[in-house]
């Protein structure tokens, strides 16, 4: 009798579900759908529920959206910036910062009106990444010129861009790679290798952006970033609990963590300026120091809405880069052979009087350089891409409407067969000679918003694999444990492992 009753709940729970799934999704179909009435042009497919084609309509994070997983739509979505804005899940804009920023009188409470876009771009800083958390804000980009938008990038991204300021970088990361290693070689039981190379990685990035204060500011802040990045894609749901609530706790705790911080740079700049010393820049210094052509500044809440999102892309791209290519490189012998022998040979060549990686050796290598896009590739540590319909759009014969979130499905793009054979399989050498079509590798974005940490996100997976290849083995607990691929692809147990030296 009891296993009876058992099984008429369960029925009655499964009838219910069905039902609810069922209603909502004909309610969507309704509300979002029928209310356009008739159009010049179809939607495209799909019932608010789920679809099987390169383009679909359905129904994500509390919005009405447009899949989009064919390369040459992919790339007139990300490209068109005239007709599609950034269109991110309510709980990233509020975590993230909800406004865009905008300049200050140097006169104290001056108005606020020079409105610019470089937050937008910017937020892109590795998606890769990632991470892909980018704000659309109530502040719009469309009130300056697409010459102010490209200056104002090009200044803020300086330190992450270019040759000279990745040079610069490499003693810096090296240090920090070289240590962990270490470290971790000798612990006595076994880590928890992405949460360590998370922790490297936020040393790395805590040097770039704040070098001055990153000693004191790394250890604690480094849990907010867990508790803020497990809230970036939830349900907005400020209750005691859920995991935004926790994020919003976090914001605000890094809020006043970075407003003290730029109340000590801004002393120290002024106290350095009266004695005419020159200090070395760091982002901080160089957002403090943006200015528009009247001479206004950025305000504080928009600057350290800049730093709260480039320090969490910025170090959880290049750890979940690395762990993946540490674990697709140990899965397949021959395939670490030939990256170690690489990495040998740049060794070998080195003058006896040299110290550590240059920017040369960098370049040359080449197969690692083939692993890292393979990895990035086979992962997609970003998932999506998200934009709005700033307008009703034409995209390939179908309507997207005014206000309809568009998502750039690039994990659909990468592990398309159409695009890249065997998908599944990790294949390196599929990157010879071979540059894949415009809108086949995301991994960084495209159009005016690609991520411009790119280069640097690279740059660290490259130099860690350059030390662990050399010198170390990775040996797995749990080498079949599930992956937990939302937000970003991980094992759900962290990568359990013991690193081990060899001669």
């Amino acid at each position: 009798m009891e296993l009876d009753f058992l099984w008429l709940i369960l029925a009655l729970l499964l009838g219910g579900s069905v039902f609810a799934f069922a209603f909502l999704k004909r309610f969507n179909e309704w509300y979002y759908v029928g209310r356009l009435g008739k159009t010049k042009y179809p939607l495209p497919p799909g019932d608010m529920g789920y679809g099987r084609t390169g383009i679909y309509k359905t129904y994500m994070f509390g919005s009405p959206s447009v899949i989009v997983c064919i390369p040459e739509t992919c790339r007139m979505v990300l490209t068109d910036d005239e007709r599609f804005k950034l269109g991110y899940p309510k709980a990233t804009t509020i975590l993230t910062g909800k406004d865009g920023p905008t300049f200050q009188s140097k006169q104290a409470n001056a108005p606020s009106i020079f409105k610019i876009s470089h937050k937008k771009s910017l937020f892109e800083f590795s998606r890769v990444l990632k991470l892909l958390f980018k704000v659309a804000g109530k502040r719009s980009f469309h009130g300056i010129s697409n010459a102010e938008h490209k200056r104002l990038r090009k200044l803020t991204t300086s330190p992450i861009n270019g040759h000279k300021a990745l040079a610069g970088y490499i003693d810096l990361i090296e240090g920090i790679v070289i240590n962990s290693l270490e470290e971790w070689a000798n612990m006595e039981q076994p880590i928890e290798l992405l949460t360590e190379l998370r922790k490297a990685a936020f040393k790395v990035i805590t040097n770039i952006f704040i070098s001055t204060h990153s000693e004191s500011v790394s250890s604690s802040v480094e849990n907010l970033y867990g508790d803020l990045n497990a809230g970036i894609k939830s349900q907005a749901i400020n209750l005691p609990g859920f995991a935004f609530h926790r994020a919003l706790k976090a914001r605000k705790k890094l809020v006043k963590v970075f407003q003290a911080i730029l109340d000590k740079k801004r002393a120290m700049n002024i106290k350095a300026n009266s004695v005419q010393t020159e200090v070395k820049k760091d982002m901080m210094d160089l957002l403090l120091g943006v200015k528009n052509e009247d001479g206004r500044q950025l305000e504080d809440e928009d600057i350290i809405d800049l730093l709260i999102v480039f320090m969490l892309a910025g170090h959880e791209s290049s750890a979940h880069g690395a762990l993946w290519a540490v674990i697709y490189l140990s899965q397949n012998p021959e395939l670490f052979r030939k990256a170690k022998e690489e990495q040998q040979e740049i060794v070998k060549r080195r003058p006896p009087t040299q110290k550590g990686l240059n920017l040369t050796e960098i370049r040359q290598m080449g197969y690692l350089y083939k692993v890292i896009d393979e990895t990035l590739r086979r992962t997609s540590i970003s998932f999506s891409l998200f934009r709005q319909a700033k307008e009703d759009v034409n995209l390939n014969g179908y309507l997207i409407p005014k206000g309809w979130k568009v998502l750039v499905w690039n994990r659909g793009v990468h592990m398309d067969p159409e695009n890249y054979s065997n998908p599944k399989d990790f294949d390196p050498s599929r990157w010879d000679n071979y540059t894949p079509k415009a809108g086949s590798f995301l991994p960084f974005g495209a159009g005016s918003r690609y991520c411009p940490g790119s280069d640097l996100a690279k740059l660290e997976i490259a130099i860690f694999l350059h030390h662990f290849l050399l010198n170390y083995n990775v040996e797995r607990l749990n080498p079949d444990c599930p992956v937990k691929w939302l937000p970003i692809a991980r094992p759900v147990d962290m990568c359990v492992a013991r690193i081990i030296k060899v001669a």
